[in-house]
C-alpha cells in the first residue's frame, strides 16, 4: 500500500473532529451503517447507468450487488450511485446530444461525494464514452465493467445479428420479398436476452477499445451479459478498484499517449464502428493525450481488420468472439502493431495481460496473412467537401463504389428524404449519391441518420448499396457506402450545405479523397450566398448543446469541458 487511511479523499469528510464531519458521520449511521464498515476504507462509488428503459443493461441491477461484493471482499465501502441511462433504442432524438451530460453528471458525481475511487457500468454506446470522459476529468483511481453483448438472436434457425439483420431485412419488407408474418417472428428473436448489440457495432467497439486503452480488467469486454462469467468479472472489479485505491493509480499515471493508440489499433482490427473515432477522440483529449482523424487513417493503412464479426464480418457475432478466445486472443495476434509496454487497470503492462492468449477459431479472429479486410476498418477521406474529413468504412462497402463520381441528389431533413425514398418515380439510379445534411452535431445532435436508406425503387431492381453522404453519424451495426460526419458539419457553413442536386461528386477511398465538382469561384459565390438556419433549442439543455459542442473530428465534446478550457477545478469546500 502506498498511501495511508489518512491520506484517503474520503478522509476529508469524516476523519476531523469538527461538526461538519459529525455531520457526515451521524449521516452514515443513520442508514445503519458502523464505523467499522467505513472508517480508514477506501470509498468506492459505483456509477451504476440502470433504469427500466435501458435494454442493454437490464442485469446491472443484480450486477451492482457482485459489484459491492467484490469491494467488500478488498476491504473497501461501496456506494452506489445512479447516473443517467442513455438507452441508444429509446432516448431521442438521439442519445449523441447526452454523452456530454452523462459525462458532465460522472465528473460532479465523483467530485461532490466523498468517494476515493469508481467503478463505471456501462456498455450501451454512448455510456462507455460519458462515463470514462467525465472519470478522467474527475482524475480519481476507476476502472470500466463492460455490459456484454446480449446472446445470438434467433429466427427459423437463422443466426440474426441486432441492427445488421435488421436493417438487411427492412430493406427486404420494402422491396416486397418478406411478409408481415415473417418480420413480427423476427422482431420477437432478434434481441433474446438482456446485454448489449451482439455484433461489432458501437457498444462492442467501445467496450473493445476501453479494455484496450487499459480501462478495464484484461477479458473483461468479451464476456457474452447472460455468462457466468461476467458475475465473476463484476465481483473482480469490485476488488481490483480497491487496490488502485491504495495504489493511487489514477489516469495521469497510468494513462499516455500509446494507451489511446493502442485502442485505435483494436477499433481497426475489430472492424470497428464509425462512432470510435468520434468517442475516442474526446476521451483522448479529456485525458491530455489527443488523437486525431488522422492517427486513425495512419493506424487504417497498416493494422488489418481480423474479425470476422458482422457487419464488416459475414458469418459470426460476439458470442462467437468470445469463444474463439475474445479480446485478449485478438490483441495478442496485432501484437506487433500494439505499444506493450503500456500501463493497465491492473496494474500490469498490456503486453503482460495479453500474453499467451490462444485463438481457438481461426475463421472468427483470422490470422493476419488471412484478413477480412487488409487494410483498417475506416478511412479518412478529405477535400473540398470535407476539409475537415469524411469518415467511411470501407470494409463494410462494395468495393466498386471505393472509386466512384456520380450524381447529387440532396435532401435538406429527413422527413423530405423518407418520402422521397419511398416514391416510385424518384429520379435515381444506383450511381447517384444521396446527401442528407443539416444532421450534424449543430444541425440535429448528430443522431445515426447516416445510413441513408437506399430508394424502394432501387431494391426492386436488386441494388444492395449505393454511396451516401451526411454529416450526420451511422449506427455501429450499420453497413454499405456511406460517408460520415461530414466536417465541418452544414449548419455551420461547411461545404456540405453548399451542393446542389445535379452537382457531380468523385470519391475515391484508395486516394483518400472526397470533391465537388466545381470551380471554386463557384463553391465561393454559394458561400456567399448561404444563410445560417433558424436555432434549434432557445433554452434548456439543448441551447446549451448547440452553443457549445465541438465538431466531429474534434470529438463533439463541449468546449468547456475539455482539459485545456481553463484551470483544473478544486476540491469542494468543506465548512
Amino acid at each position: 500500500m502506498k498511501r495511508s487511511p489518512e491520506s484517503l479523499r474520503s478522509a476529508r469528510w469524516f476523519a476531523p473532529d469538527d461538526f461538519r464531519s459529525f455531520g457526515h458521520r451521524s449521516r452514515v449511521l443513520q442508514m445503519g451503517y458502523g464505523y467499522e464498515d467505513w472508517m480508514g476504507k477506501p470509498v468506492i462509488a459505483i456509477v451504476n447507468t440502470w433504469s427500466d428503459a435501458n435494454q442493454c443493461h437490464a442485469h446491472f441491477k443484480q450486477r451492482v450487488d457482485d459489484v459491492k461484493r467484490g469491494v467488500l471482499q478488498a476491504g473497501g465501502f461501496p456506494l452506489e450511485l445512479p447516473a443517467i441511462s442513455l438507452s441508444e433504442s429509446m432516448v431521442k432524438p438521439t442519445t449523441m446530444m447526452y454523452r456530454n451530460f452523462l459525462a458532465m453528471e460522472t465528473e460532479e458525481l465523483l467530485r461532490s461525494h466523498p468517494v476515493d475511487g469508481a467503478v463505471l457500468m456501462g456498455g450501451c454506446d454512448k455510456t462507455t464514452p460519458g462515463l470514462t470522459m467525465g472519470a478522467l476529468s474527475m482524475g480519481l483511481p476507476f476502472i470500466y465493467l463492460p455490459a456484454g453483448p446480449m446472446l445470438r438472436g434467433n429466427w427459423k434457425g437463422k443466426v440474426l445479428g441486432s441492427g445488421s439483420d435488421a436493417f438487411k431485412y427492412w430493406d427486404e419488407r420494402r422491396a416486397g420479398r418478406l411478409s408481415d408474418q415473417a418480420w413480427n417472428e423476427m422482431e420477437a428473436g432478434i434481441a433474446r436476452s438482456h446485454g448489449t448489440c451482439m455484433t461489432m457495432g458501437t457498444a462492442a467497439t467501445m467496450t473493445g477499445i476501453a479494455e484496450a486503452v487499459g480501462l478495464s480488467l484484461p477479458g473483461a469486454s468479451s464476456i457474452p451479459a447472460a455468462d457466468a462469467n461476467h458475475i465473476r468479472m463484476s465481483a473482480a472489479t469490485g476488488r481490483r478498484i480497491v487496490d488502485m485505491v491504495w495504489e493511487d493509480l489514477t489516469p495521469a499515471k497510468m494513462l499516455t499517449r500509446a494507451n489511446f493508440e493502442n485502442g485505435i489499433a483494436c477499433a481497426m482490427a475489430m472492424g470497428c464502428s464509425t462512432n470510435a473515432i468520434i468517442h475516442l477522440i474526446a476521451m483522448s483529449r479529456r485525458a491530455g493525450h489527443a488523437v486525431s482523424l488522422d492517427d486513425f487513417d495512419a493506424f487504417s493503412r497498416r493494422v488489418p481488420v481480423l474479425a470476422n464479426i458482422r457487419p464488416s464480418g459475414d458469418a459470426y457475432l460476439m458470442e462467437d468472439f468470445f469463444y474463439a478466445g475474445g479480446l485478449r486472443a485478438l490483441l495478442e495476434r496485432i501484437r506487433g502493431h500494439l505499444q506493450t509496454e503500456a500501463l493497465t487497470a491492473n496494474g500490469r503492462t498490456l503486453g503482460n495481460n495479453i500474453a499467451g492468449a490462444e485463438v481457438y477459431h481461426d475463421d472468427v479472429i483470422r490470422p493476419l496473412d488471412k484478413p477480412i479486410y487488409a487494410e483498417g476498418a475506416l478511412a479518412v477521406l478529405r477535400g473540398n467537401l470535407a476539409p475537415g474529413g469524411v469518415v467511411i468504412k470501407p470494409s463494410a462497402c462494395a468495393p466498386h463504389l471505393l472509386q466512384h463520381t456520380g450524381r447529387a441528389l440532396v435532401f435538406d431533413d429527413y422527413p423530405s428524404l423518407k418520402k422521397a425514398v419511398d416514391d416510385p418515380d424518384l429520379d435515381v439510379s444506383g450511381d447517384d449519391i444521396l446527401v442528407l445534411r443539416n444532421a450534424g452535431p449543430r444541425g440535429a445532435g448528430m443522431p445515426e441518420w447516416g445510413m441513408l436508406p437506399i430508394p424502394t425503387k432501387l431494391l426492386k431492381q436488386g441494388v444492395k448499396d449505393m454511396l451516401r453522404l451526411s454529416d450526420a453519424r451511422m449506427s455501429g451495426t450499420s453497413y454499405g457506402g456511406c460517408l460520415l460526419h461530414c466536417s465541418p458539419e452544414s449548419a455551420v457553413g461547411g461545404p456540405l450545405a453548399l451542393v446542389r442536386t445535379g452537382d457531380r461528386i468523385t470519391v475515391d477511398v484508395p486516394a483518400r479523397s472526397i470533391h465537388l465538382e466545381i470551380s471554386d469561384e463557384e463553391l465561393a459565390q454559394r458561400k456567399a450566398a448561404w444563410t445560417a438556419p433558424p436555432e434549434r433549442y432557445e433554452r434548456g439543455y439543448g441551447w446549451l448543446f448547440g452553443r457549445h459542442i465541438l465538431q466531429a473530428n474534434e470529438g463533439c465534446d463541449f468546449d468547456f469541458l475539455e482539459t485545456s478550457f481553463g484551470k483544473a477545478v478544486p476540491e469542494p469546500d468543506i465548512f
